[in-house]
């Protein structure tokens, strides 16, 4: 069986990947990422490992003569805002070294990019390579796009969490709607039990793709085969994601620890769902505590609303 100390293990070792890469860099790291890195050494740890500085990732950064190289760590996929972010920053700097990690693996920046087939090799992050020397003035200039799923906090022995997918939630029947809202008459879905990964939004299956990967990378960190089990529609889809990746079935025949996950779609089971006439004791602390930058603790479901949709999931 797996140890907790080896799953605890984990977030430190994948987080030495980007460490070893930042010496005389100086790192821009967006909010995911940098919550993620709270939990395993904080910016302590970014500096001990050489780094020059650690800034926003934001277009109104820039570097001097004397900076010449940059690492940038993110949570999203290489394209849009994530894109331009870094197009500005080099443009404003002298940079001839850069290397960027993403969270995203390169199966979901495949999705992204409506590539309906995985190819050989990784021509996305070997593409955006060649942007990034473009964008630094010089294609001679050095620069490296590593996968680093840098997504765990370890917060004790006992838990962690995926800050990075907080924002990642289960399907409702609104989103049914909105579904079947984009498909012929005749393909429409009769309920959430019916949704599959293909019936999802291009965003939404480069999120579930994403943490799918992260849970697998996981496992083979620790050598562990895993038996899933799901209770819910997002959790069903998320589970035969995991159970139908290509490097998982590799994994799984030649893992010696075994474990259990279980997926649950906590759709009711969140912070104040169980208020019914006032504040209870949990709304009054988050109304009494200012919000971290970047962090999410409010995250409510209206239980009468909710249960007009389906009465047995109402918590008494």
């Amino acid at each position: 069986m797996s140890t907790l100390e080896d799953f605890t293990q984990v977030p430190l070792r994948t987080w030495a990947q980007v460490l070893s890469k930042v010496k005389q860099a100086v790192v821009f790291m967006d909010d995911r990422c940098a919550e993620a890195l709270h939990w395993s050494g904080g910016l302590a740890a970014v500096l001990t490992a050489g780094a020059r500085n650690v800034r926003q990732f934001s277009s109104f950064e820039a570097c001097g003569v004397h900076e010449p190289k940059a690492v940038f760590v993110v949570s999203s996929v290489l394209k849009g805002r994530t894109a331009d972010v870094i197009r500005d920053v080099l443009a404003l700097s002298h940079f001839q070294y850069c290397v960027v990690f993403t969270c995203v693996p390169h199966s979901a920046h495949l999705v992204a990019n409506n590539v309906p087939a995985e190819l050989e090799g990784t021509p996305v992050f070997e593409q955006f390579e060649e942007k990034l020397c473009e964008w630094m003035g010089n294609m001679n200039y050095t620069a490296e796009v590593r996968y680093a799923p840098v997504v765990f906090a370890p917060v004790s022995q006992q838990l962690i969490l995926a800050p990075a997918f907080a924002h990642l939630f289960p399907l409702l029947p609104p989103d049914l709607r909105a579904i079947n809202a984009k498909r012929p008459e005749k393909k429409k879905l009769g309920g959430l039990q019916d949704v599959d990964m293909s019936a999802l939004p291009l965003e939404l299956q480069v999120e579930i793709r994403s943490l799918v990967s992260a849970l697998n990378h996981m496992f083979e960190s620790t050598g562990t085969r895993e038996e899933s089990f799901a209770v819910g529609p997002m959790s069903r889809i998320i589970a035969g994601e995991l159970g139908g990746l290509p490097q998982a079935k590799t994994r799984r025949k030649t893992a010696a620890k075994k474990a259990s996950i279980i997926f649950v779609d906590r759709t009711l089971d969140l912070t104040g769902a169980v208020g019914h006439h006032g504040e209870n004791l949990v709304e009054k602390i988050l109304t009494a505590l200012k919000p971290l930058p970047g962090h999410v603790t409010d995250v409510q479901v209206d239980c009468f609303t909710v249960a007009t949709i389906d009465w047995t999931e109402c918590p008494p």
